[in-house]
């Protein structure tokens, strides 16, 4: 079986093989503090072996209790922020039908709450679910971040006007802290089945536990085969000590050889929309994980060809410190064709016939020219296929290539000090007593 592959064709004018050698050293000693877990942050290690370490048992469990909820609901809404939801919502929008009409009979609708302080936005959502039968997902390791907090807050008030507080308690599942915090006190009070939030893993890297599996579950997303995935990116990694072979100590290394060299913002481009929250979970991963000590490689993403029109120039032709990562699938469906027209008045008739996957791969190959002889370094991820089993190898990948990329830059890269100051300053301006 294939695996998920790095492409650096279009790396030849910006860095040399000679250059990844040398570096080659510095990559292998970074990866060795990661599964020795002796680097920073060694503590917050637990992800590094997960994929092998989750038992049968553990997954079945997750899939009895999805299975429950996709029986008595409509709609599951998952409460969380950051990590705690972004990695679950990245997969469930990459394998799931864009449109509610193209779910399977009795599939239940997945949304989101606690990730932004909009009242609009949470107003909305209460008077969506007034008339449906839905259940709850509400994830925090302490039951005090404020966005969530304060969704769960008002979405317990409705469900149990709904249900009443027995039967909210058995639409209620918390992951959650397994001894300690305030959600796991609350579920012991209100009787809610609980998963648990390991503690040597943050919630950026925490998608291949309950945090990410239970709500991948509840979308009907095969979670063997997410793991499976991962568990095999992760042996590859581990007995590939070909640098050029071996993806992500070849991604970390490449990164950093071009942040060397200025290159300070990565771009994650992707040509179909419903791997956008991929990006968003990516931005998430390796920004929070790098940015520190006045270190880091700016992460920003872009959904090609729409942003073509809008960043497209800027990636082209402004400030030279941007390269881009581009997702590339290299199994497109070949249904739709393009039909021909009598009239041509749109002077279309020359893709008559064609794929529309292959007018996009087109777009695709010509954009990365562009950006490239515009002095815009591209490295491409080749994906075999957009399917649960790869899904895990992308996520391992780049877990572990972010590991290993931030201890190249001598942070601690699983920890996030910076975002505490604005909490601070938030919970002072609120008048929240210490």
């Amino acid at each position: 079986m294939k695996n998920i592959n790095l492409n650096t064709e279009y790396l030849k004018n910006f860095i040399t093989d000679e250059e990844i050698k040398k570096f080659s050293e510095f990559v292998y000693n970074a990866d060795k503090e990661l599964t020795g877990r002796t680097g920073k942050g060694k503590e917050f290690l637990g992800w590094v072996t997960l994929p092998e370490e989750i038992s049968v048992s553990e997954l079945e469990d997750i899939r009895l209790s999805a299975d429950k909820f996709r029986i008595i609901s409509e709609v599951i809404v998952v409460v969380g922020i950051g990590g705690s939801y972004l990695g679950a919502r990245a997969i469930i929008e990459a394998l799931t039908p864009p449109f509610k009409n193209d779910y399977g009979k009795g599939e239940p609708e997945i949304l989101y709450a606690g990730f932004n302080l909009s009242e609009s936005y949470h107003e909305k959502l209460l008077a969506y679910l007034e008339d449906k039968e839905y259940s709850v997902i509400v994830i925090s390791k302490s039951g005090t971040t404020t966005e969530p907090a304060i969704a769960f807050r008002l979405l317990k008030n409705h469900i149990e006007k709904k249900f009443g507080k027995i039967g909210a308690s058995e639409r209620i599942i918390a992951i959650t802290d397994s001894e300690k915090g305030a959600l796991k006190k609350l579920s012991t009070q209100e009787n809610y089945k609980t998963f648990i939030i390991p503690d040597d893993i943050g919630g950026r890297f925490s998608v291949l536990t309950p945090v990410g599996l239970l709500p991948i579950a509840c979308a009907g997303i095969n979670i063997t085969e997410i793991v499976k995935g991962a568990k095999d990116m992760m042996n590859f990694i581990n007995n590939e000590n070909d640098i050029f072979k071996n993806p992500a100590y070849l991604y970390s290394a490449i990164r950093n050889i071009l942040y060397k060299k200025n290159k300070s913002i990565e771009i994650l481009a992707s040509y179909e929309p419903n791997i956008t929250y991929i990006s968003e979970w990516w931005k998430q991963l390796f920004g929070e994980s790098e940015g520190k000590d006045g270190k880091g490689i700016f992460t920003a993403s872009v959904n090609f060809t729409t942003d073509l029109h809008s960043l497209g120039q800027l990636i082209q032709d402004g400030n030279r410190n941007i390269f881009e990562t581009v997702l590339k699938l290299n199994s497109n469906k070949n249904n739709l064709t393009i039909p021909n027209s009598d009239n041509d008045l749109d002077e279309l008739n020359y893709l008559s016939d064609k794929n529309l996957s292959y007018v996009n791969d087109m777009a695709m190959l010509g954009t990365i020219q562009a950006h490239t002889s515009g002095n815009c370094p591209n490295i491409i991820i080749e994906i075999p296929q957009l399917n649960p089993y790869y899904i895990g190898q992308l996520i391992y990948f780049f877990e572990r290539a972010c590991g290993i990329s931030g201890y190249l830059l001598e942070v601690n890269p699983f920890d996030q000090p910076g975002v505490e100051e604005y909490k601070q300053n938030m919970f002072k301006l609120l008048g929240k007593s210490k």
